[in-house]
Parts: structure tokens; sequence; C-alpha cells
């Protein structure tokens, strides 16, 4: 007799975790940076995200493996940064043994709602090892400003 481990929720955990790796689930979790609520229909896929903050900048960091930088398209319009583009679909050939395909191909589009305090005039991008890297720095005039006191 061997003993099995029950998990009530194991599937439910699952399924949850699918949606998020699919991107369906952001919609319901807010980010000062991320209001891309009405591009869900528009993308086949959607790149991982991280978004940090310090003092100066926000970063954010885009997994975009297997696209041609130059085929990535990030534009800024009304306060709003999108990223765009296509990753190309491989030919899946039954005889080579594939038992699961699980990298998501087609278009993709992100959208992200830029605070106040970003400098959308200086922002840049590049990319390496297939992550996407947006710099927006922060408006010099926001950043904290230590005010000495006279006595």
């Amino acid at each position: 007799m061997s003993v099995v481990r029950y998990e009530p929720y194991g599937l439910i955990n699952r399924f949850q975790n699918e949606l998020n790796r699919l991107g369906w689930l952001d919609p319901l979790a807010s980010d000062e940076l991320n209001d891309d609520q009405s591009n869900v229909a528009v993308s086949q896929w959607r790149p991982s995200v991280d978004i940090t903050e310090d003092e100066n900048q926000f970063t954010i960091y885009a997994d975009i493996p297997g696209v041609n930088p130059q085929e990535i398209d990030v534009t800024m319009e009304n306060g709003v940064l999108s990223i765009k583009g296509t990753r190309s679909k491989e030919v899946v050939d039954e005889g080579k043994g594939f038992r699961r395909v699980e990298r998501s191909t087609g278009s993709f589009y992100r959208r992200f709602s830029l605070p106040d305090t970003a400098n959308a005039e200086k922002i840049e991008a590049n990319s390496k090892d297939g992550v996407l890297k947006i710099v927006l720095p922060k408006h010099e005039k926001v950043q904290p400003r230590r005010i000495a006191i006279n006595s």
C-alpha cells in the first residue's frame, strides 16, 4: 500500500497558475504602471514583465525570447507606453517526437500607463539575450531633495 498525498485545491491552483502564465488574470491585479485591461483580446500571448523603481527611474523588463529586437515596436503616446510585436511560429514536425509544445507564438501587445513622475522624453530601450529593458527616468524636479534646517 502506498501513501498518496491529497490536495483538494491542487487542480484549481494549477488552473490559476496557467491563467496567470498566459496573462489572463493580469486585469484583476492593479499596478501603478499596468493598465492594459482593454488589450487582452488583441494579443495571442503576453510576455512576462517585471517593473522596478528606484529614486531615479522606473525599469521595465519584458521577456521576449526569439523575437528580433528590430521587430519590436515600443511607442509612447498620451502617457501610455506600448510594446508590441510578433513571434514567428515554428513548424512542429510530428516526426521529431514533440511531446508538449508550450512556447507561445503570434502577436503580443502590452500597455503601461506612465506615472506623472516619469520623463517620457528620455525613455531608452535595449534588448539583450531575449530580455527587453526599458528605462523610464523620473523628472528631476520630482525627485526627493534634502532641505537643510537653519537654527
